[in-house]
């Protein structure tokens, strides 16, 4: 196989302006050109790492056995916000990198702009922690809070805040993308930047190339992806500046994809407002009938009932997402299984997709807030192997948010999942 090349530059390369167009699109030489460099499915070293380091047993025979001469991409495999793990997030790197670990389905957060343009941030209001923004004057100084250094005598943090609809679609664009941290006790823009996680890395990050909405669509279909945009709910009132409704935006979203020529079932719309699939469901059915709702309720006798469930079905809901822990629990031998939440919502008839693996960093001490109903079975990273294959084999998900999708990747081959 050909080196794994996670960091391609050839956005700006491959982009041309057509007459009449105000967003870029793919060149046809440049994008027969990527498609072909891409093609090949490389997971790397770590799934057979993590398969290492399991308990003996029948599912780490089973994926001992794993042949990869011939590894396929799996919607299974869905890339949270590309492959953030090592990348940083909703970056052209990023999203590169997850098509190239097989993903079959890659996902652009939505955001608006100052001038109402749609971008790819994970949060309205994270600039400040995934971009250079601090680090750029003019830019800083736009911010909802422009960055104000820390007072270590007084015990005070630094602080800022800089929003995607702060400044305009080109000044968006003219940022650079970095792994999301920042150094709370930082004096200076440069020290604010920084503050990596050390099992993260910054190894990647000397490109992180922003996108719009529509320029990622453009990749995706170059890449051969789908696609999972999800509706940022926004922290600035609505509707914003009097007139831009939460329903022009999810409808500006849709829209986006009609525009591209992408077809409804190469797209997975979500929201964590529930109104914002109804309004799909409703308004543009092509495309509601596989907006997913991210279930973020709290667990109560409600909310995990097959009452809830069903309700959520009887509106047009047809598929659920929500966090990993909430579909898991311990049984009386403290191996894990599917919860009551799980059970009632695959009973109501509601596809399920789960989030988000290879997000928690180190388990060894419990995998922390997205294991949190199964941590006392969660002792090392080789876990998440056993983790994947109860949503898989007994909640039946149909897919899996990893931020380095290479680890469902694998397993999805492994298992003959599509």
């Amino acid at each position: 196989m050909p080196p794994f090349r996670p960091g391609v530059a050839i956005l700006l390369a491959s982009l041309v302006l057509l007459p009449g167009c105000a967003t870029p699109i793919w060149d046809r030489d440049s994008a027969r050109d990527l498609k072909h460099r891409h093609s090949d499915i490389q997971v790397g070293p770590r799934p057979a790492w993590l398969v290492d380091g399991m308990d003996a047993g029948p599912l780490k025979e089973k994926l001992e056995r794993c042949n990869l001469k011939r590894l396929r991409r799996t919607d299974f495999s869905i890339g949270h916000r590309g492959a953030p793990l090592q990348f940083p997030e909703h970056t052209m790197e990023s999203y590169v990198a997850a098509a190239r670990m097989g993903a079959g389905i890659v996902e652009c957060d939505v955001a608006f702009t100052a001038d109402r343009e749609l971008v790819c941030r994970h949060a309205q209001d994270d600039l400040h922690t995934t971009t250079n923004i601090v680090a750029i004057p003019a830019l800083n100084a736009k911010c909802t809070q422009p960055f104000v250094p820390a007072d270590p005598a007084a015990g005070l943090p630094a602080r800022a805040e800089c929003r995607t609809s702060d400044i305009t679609l080109a000044e968006f664009k003219s940022l650079k993308g970095k792994m999301d941290a920042f150094n709370p006790m930082a004096t200076t823009p440069e020290e604010f930047v920084a503050g990596t996680a050390d099992w993260r890395t910054d190894l990647y990050a000397s490109r992180g190339t922003l996108l719009s909405h529509r320029e990622s669509i453009e990749l995706f279909k170059t890449l051969g992806v789908k696609m999972a945009p999800e509706l940022k709910t926004p922290v600035v009132e609505m509707p914003y500046e009097g007139d831009y409704t939460q329903q022009d935006y999810a409808r500006q979203m849709i829209q986006d994809y009609i525009d591209a020529g992408v077809a409804p079932g190469n797209v997975w719309p979500q929201s964590f407002l529930l109104d914002d699939v109804l309004f799909w469901v409703n308004e543009m059915p092509e495309f509601g009938r596989q907006a997913v709702f991210l279930d973020q309720e709290g667990i109560t006798p409600r909310t995990s009932s097959l009452a809830y469930m069903e309700a959520l079905k009887a509106q047009g809901v047809n598929i659920i997402a929500p966090a990993i822990w909430k579909m898991l629990a311990l049984d009386e031998q403290q191996k894990i299984v599917p919860s009551e939440y799980a059970r009632n919502a695959r009973a109501a008839g509601l596809d399920v997709i789960a989030w988000t693996v290879e997000r928690s960093g180190p388990l060894a001490s419990g995998g922390g807030w997205y294991y949190q109903t199964v941590g006392e079975a969660i002792n090392k990273d080789a876990d998440v192997m056993k983790v994947i294959d109860v949503l898989a084999r007994d909640v039946g998900v149909i897919g899996i948010f990893s931020d380095w999708p290479a680890t469902t990747t694998y397993y999805a081959n492994c298992m003959d999942i599509d």
